[in-house]
C-alpha cells in the first residue's frame, strides 16, 4: 500500500517491511480478506520486521479505505481524524502522533474497518533485523450493513524534518477487505452526461468531442467496469469510437467523473453520445449477483461554424458577381434603348424630305455604334424608306408633264 504521508517525506525513510502472518486464515496472503457475518469476530496477525540500522519505534492503528483520484486504494490519515475531531469539538485527537493500546478510530475519522478492527498494541519497539508480530481482532457490529468495505492496519513513524522545520508521517501497512453477508446489491449509474464538439480550423475536416459524465456506486459491492464510448450524428451516421480507461474499483457510496475523446468527429448539426458500461465483480469468496451493463444516452450540438462561414462567403460572392452582370446588362440596355428612340425622334423631326438623310445616316451609324445588331436593322430601314422616296421623287417628274396639245401629224408617232 503507498504510504501516505502530510509531508514530502524521503523513501529511504522507510526502513522496515510488514507482511501477513501464516495461520488458520491463510498462507502467503497479499492482504487480508475477509467474508463474516454480522456479529462475526475475526483473529489475525501482521508481521513487521525492521530492515534498517537503528532502533524503531512503530504506532500501529487501522484506518477506513477510500478511492483516490488516481484510482488507488489509499486509507485515511491522522490529520484527517484531526480534522473531524476538531469539528466535532471532540478533544480526545492525538496531537503527537503517539498511538496507544486504545482503538485509534478516534485519530483517523473511520467508520468502518479503521473502527472495527483492534490491533492488540498500540506501538512497538523493534530492534535491527528483528522481527514481532502484531496480532489484531476484527469485530463486526450485530447490525452492519451488508456489502464490501476496505481499509488497512498500519505501522507508522512521525520524523520530524530538520530543514524544513516539520513533522511527517511515513508508513506502511496491508489493506484488509470485508465483505459482510447479507443481500447483496451490486449497482452502477451514470449521471451528468454531456458531450461537447470542438470545430477544428479545418472547415472541411472532422473534430473532436468529449464525453463527460459521473459514475456512482450506488450498490454495497465494490465494482470496477470496463467503459466502451462512442459519437454519432443524427440516426447513428458517422458513428466514432473513444478511448475510455477501465474504472477503477469503487467502494460502496463512491463517485468517478469521467471524461472521454472521441477524435474523427463529423460535425452534423447534432450528436449523440452512447455510455456503456460493463461491470468488473471483485474476486470474493462466495457467490456475487451479476450486474447487467449500464447504458446512457447524451446529445449536444455540433455546428459547422467555420463550413457555414466559408458556404456564405461563397454564396455572398456569386450573388454579387450575378448581380453586377446584371446590372450591367440593364444599363447596356437602357443605353441602347435611349439611342433608338433618339434616332426614331430624329428621324421623325427630319420630315420624309431628302434632306432627312444625312440625319437619318447619322442615327444609323450612332445605333451601330451602340449595339450592331439593332444599327444594322435601323439602318436597313432607313435605307429602304429612302429608296422609297427616290423612287416617289422619279416618278412625279413624268406624271407632272402636260399632255401636248393639237392634233398630232399624221403618220407621227407621239414621243
Amino acid at each position: 500500500m503507498p504510504a501516505a504521508v502530510s509531508a514530502a517525506a524521503p523513501t529511504d525513510d522507510v526502513t522496515w517491511g510488514v507482511r501477513t502472518a501464516t495461520n488458520e486464515q491463510g498462507t502467503e496472503r497479499e492482504n487480508f480478506r475477509y467474508t463474516v457475518d454480522p456479529g462475526a469476530k475475526v483473529s489475525d496477525e501482521l508481521i513487521v520486521t525492521n530492515h534498517g540500522e537503528g532502533t524503531l519505534m512503530l504506532d500501529v492503528y487501522a484506518a477506513d479505505g477510500y478511492t483516490t483520484t488516481t484510482g488507488q486504494l489509499d486509507v485515511l490519515t491522522r490529520d484527517d481524524g484531526n480534522a473531524a475531531a476538531d469539528e466535532a469539538g471532540s478533544d480526545d485527537a492525538s496531537s503527537d502522533g503517539a498511538a496507544s493500546d486504545e482503538a485509534a478510530s478516534d485519530e483517523t475519522g473511520s467508520v468502518n474497518v479503521g473502527a472495527w478492527l483492534d490491533p492488540a498494541v498500540g506501538q512497538v519497539r523493534l530492534a535491527p533485523g528483528k522481527s514481532a508480530d502484531i496480532p489484531f481482532t476484527l469485530q463486526v457490529p450485530d447490525d452492519a450493513t451488508p456489502g464490501d468495505y476496505a481499509g488497512a492496519i498500519l505501522t507508522s513513524r512521525t520524523v520530524t524534518a530538520d530543514e524544513a522545520g516539520l513533522d511527517y508521517e511515513t508508513r506502511s501497512g496491508i489493506r484488509v477487505y470485508l465483505r459482510v453477508a447479507g443481500d447483496l446489491e451490486p449497482s452502477l449509474t451514470v449521471t451528468d452526461a454531456d458531450v461537447e464538439y470542438h470545430q477544428t480550423l479545418n472547415p472541411f475536416g472532422a473534430g473532436d468531442a468529449t464525453v463527460t459524465y459521473m459514475v456512482r456506486n450506488d450498490g454495497n459491492v465494490r465494482l470496477a467496469a470496463d467503459q466502451e464510448v462512442s459519437v454519432a450524428g443524427p440516426f447513428g451516421w458517422l458513428a466514432a469510437q473513444g478511448t475510455a480507461d477501465g474504472l477503477p474499483e469503487l467502494l460502496p457510496g463512491e463517485s468517478w467523473p469521467v471524461s472521454v475523446p472521441v477524435e474523427g468527429v463529423v460535425p452534423l448539426f447534432w450528436l449523440g453520445a452512447d455510455i456503456r458500461l460493463v461491470a468488473q465483480l471483485p474476486d470474493v469468496a462466495g457467490a456475487t449477483p451479476g450486474v447487467a451493463p449500464v447504458e446512457a444516452h447524451t446529445s449536444g450540438w455540433a455546428v459547422p461554424w467555420l463550413l457555414i462561414a466559408v458556404a456564405v462567403l461563397l454564396v455572398g460572392g456569386v450573388f454579387l458577381i450575378v448581380h453586377r452582370r446584371r446590372t450591367r446588362g440593364q444599363r447596356e440596355d437602357a443605353r441602347v434603348q435611349a439611342a433608338v428612340a433618339k434616332a426614331l425622334a430624329e428621324r421623325e423631326a427630319a420630315g420624309t424630305g431628302a434632306g432627312a438623310t444625312p440625319d437619318g445616316a447619322g442615327a444609323a451609324a450612332e445605333l451601330a455604334q451602340a449595339e450592331p445588331s439593332r444599327a444594322e436593322s435601323s439602318e436597313a430601314e432607313l435605307n429602304e424608306a429612302e429608296s422609297g422616296k427616290a423612287g416617289l421623287a422619279e416618278a412625279e417628274p413624268n406624271q407632272a408633264e402636260p399632255t401636248q396639245a393639237g392634233p398630232t401629224p399624221s403618220g407621227a408617232v407621239a414621243p
